[in-house]
């Protein structure tokens, strides 16, 4: 089995990286990465676990997932392989930290002036604390102050009008940072991640164009959200602009409710024959 997108605690996921890669060793997953938002500090304790403790026929493949923007619109980019130590890359990731604490503090400031809503001292150091913090992160805490029942809630009713959408790290500068570390760049669920609305066909060619131009080398056309018709209509496409196809679940623990592993909504069984982009990434057997 394989799954190229997934998340850990380092990002909006929930789990802690050692218990993630017990969960992949569980789901018989042999060729995996770890592409936590803005941050590789989730990748870079994996790449350190699956060294000393899994067999050598276990692949895992260094990613990062970017929060991006062009002028079609906001997109994901995946990055995998990079060269950690790439000042293009170091700096983007700073940049991108940067940006997720100006979100934080846009959206504590709105949840004050608009709703009253104040969180304690602890809280704020707690969240000010993370690598990577996100929606998902506050609605939680929302939850647990009792202003909502479920996380989903919170988000739609105390955090979506904070509108903070435009923040986010420039699409072309992003593809060519990955290029520039040596990695492989490959656009996130293209036609429409999770809890998303689904891009029309006219706008997923549009923004397809506008990442290809950049640079662009793959697209992610299985993914859980998807059915196998739309996976394979997008590897249709992937190859057609000579793009190498992808894959992955985009797992994030008990906030999403995604099974790692789970390439298509279909249930249909993804080898490793269908992902084009595994013979261009180096990873770690």
């Amino acid at each position: 089995m394989i799954d190229l997108h997934m998340h850990s605690c380092m990002s909006d996921g929930t789990d802690p990286i050692p218990e993630l890669l017990r969960k992949v060793r569980e789901a018989g997953i042999t060729v995996f990465s770890v592409t936590d938002h803005d941050t590789m500090e989730g990748a870079l304790e994996m790449e350190r676990l699956v060294k000393e403790q899994c067999p050598a026929d276990v692949t895992f493949i260094r990613g990062i997932e970017f929060s991006s923007i062009t002028e079609e619109g906001k997109c994901h980019i995946l990055g995998y392989g990079c060269d950690r130590n790439e000042k293009a890359l170091t700096d983007i990731l700073e940049e991108g930290a940067a940006k997720r604490r100006n979100k934080l503090e846009k959206r504590l400031s709105f949840l004050k002036e608009e709703f009253g809503i104040e969180f304690e001292a602890d809280e704020m150091s707690h969240l000010r604390s993370m690598n990577s913090v996100g929606k998902p992160h506050l609605g939680n805490m929302l939850v647990e102050k009792g202003y909502a029942e479920i996380r989903d809630e919170a988000i739609e009713k105390y955090i979506e009008p904070c509108k903070t959408e435009t923040d986010r790290l420039d699409g072309g500068k992003v593809i060519r940072t990955i290029l520039r570390a040596g990695g492989v760049p490959v656009w996130a669920h293209p036609l429409g991640g999770t809890a998303e609305s689904e891009l029309s066909i006219p706008e997923f060619e549009q923004q397809l164009m506008t990442l290809k131009n950049f640079g662009l080398m793959g697209l992610e056309c299985y993914y859980s959200r998807y059915t196998i018709e739309q996976a394979d209509m997008l590897a249709s496409v992937a190859v057609k602009n000579g793009l190498r196809v992808s894959g992955g679940s985009d797992y994030h623990g008990e906030n999403k409710p995604v099974h790692l592993g789970e390439l298509n909504a279909s249930g249909v069984p993804v080898t490793e024959d269908r992902l084009s982009v595994l013979e261009i990434i180096s990873g770690d057997r």
